[in-house]
């Protein structure tokens, strides 16, 4: 795993989110939205699953789950509570 988050030390508490994403249809849908995740600051990785229409987000807890959700939608995807 690649660390994307360089501040990232022993002392920083990460949270996993996990998002419910409809409208991905193929594994590029699905590398886009892990793609675009991961680019956000504070996220540390992603993994998304488009036959399970989920995404669990590994990030820092600076990062909030309304910032993910607008990430996604950015992206073309719907996000359901």
């Amino acid at each position: 795993m690649v660390d994307r988050w360089p501040f990232r030390g022993p002392s920083m508490n990460t949270i996993t989110h996990h998002l419910k994403i409809s409208g991905m249809t193929c594994g590029g849908c699905s590398g886009r939205v892990k793609r675009v995740l991961e680019s956000t600051p504070g996220v540390i990785s992603a993994e998304v699953s488009h036959e399970a229409n989920s995404g669990a987000i590994l990030a820092t807890e600076a990062v909030s789950k309304d910032e993910l959700i607008a990430t996604v939608i950015n992206a073309g995807f719907t996000v359901n509570s």
